[in-house]
């Protein structure tokens, strides 16, 4: 798959499961687990032990998965990334050069940024998306309408704080896709070997996704609605 085609993916399956557990075992568990729970994506946080060996294993084993490389801090980290056979790239914060190597690799790429200036400076940057994290320590849903309703063909992803309250409500607020952690790979469930669990996170999370993106259209299409005939005796 090519830079496009991954983007259209992410934008497509609204989910990015971020893997930060304790072991490589725990991550690979932690990616069967969520492909198998109908989500094609996976980001392996750098926090994770052996992590580019992670993501060298999941791109050999699961050939249909978009395998990430997350937390990534500096060029050099990305390119051991990109070589074993990663496909997009995360950061926490703008970090410029990581950009440009996705950018001369043809990967994907979505930097960390905050406040508007960030999130501005980061899709300026050549980003695909930016991440805006920790949402939860900014007000939430709310502060992503707002960034959305100023940065209208900035396409966003919504990560820290995200769970199963808060999911629909960042979808509908105007993220393109959520970055979900914890609460769609529990450490217990890990631990515990918990598959069906993570499985059944997955599907719900994903059934959030849908449930919210089918009322925002439906939103669009009153609104459309009610504005036609006003267009019309503006015209007349």
């Amino acid at each position: 798959m090519n830079r496009k085609q991954i983007g259209a993916l992410i934008q497509q399956v609204g989910i990015i499961p971020s893997v930060r557990v304790a072991s490589a075992d725990d991550a690979r568990f932690a990616a069967e687990s969520i492909s198998q729970g109908g989500i094609p994506i996976v980001e392996i946080a750098m926090t994770v032990p052996g992590a580019v060996q992670v993501i060298s294993a999941l791109v050999k084993s699961a050939p249909r998965m978009v395998i990430g490389a997350g937390g990534i801090l500096d060029a050099e980290t990305a390119r051991r990334c990109l070589a074993v056979g990663a496909m997009f790239l995360t950061t926490d914060a703008l970090v410029p050069e990581v950009v440009e190597c996705a950018k001369m690799h043809d990967a994907v790429v979505f930097p960390g940024a905050l406040t508007p200036t960030e999130v501005i400076a980061a899709w300026r940057a050549g980003s695909d998306f930016v991440k805006v994290v920790p949402c939860s320590a900014m007000g939430g849903e709310r502060y992503i309408q707002y960034l959305k309703t100023a940065l209208v063909d900035v396409p966003l992803i919504a990560a820290g704080g995200v769970n199963q309250q808060t999911a629909a409500e960042y979808m509908a607020a105007g993220a393109t896709a959520l970055g979900i952690g914890e609460a769609l790979i529990p450490w217990d469930a890990v631990a515990g070997r918990q598959s069906n669990r993570i499985r059944e996170l997955a599907r719900r999370f994903l059934s959030f996704v849908e449930t919210a993106r089918r009322e925002n259209g439906r939103n669009a299409g009153h609104v459309a609605a009610h504005q036609a005939p006003v267009l019309a005796l503006k015209e007349a």
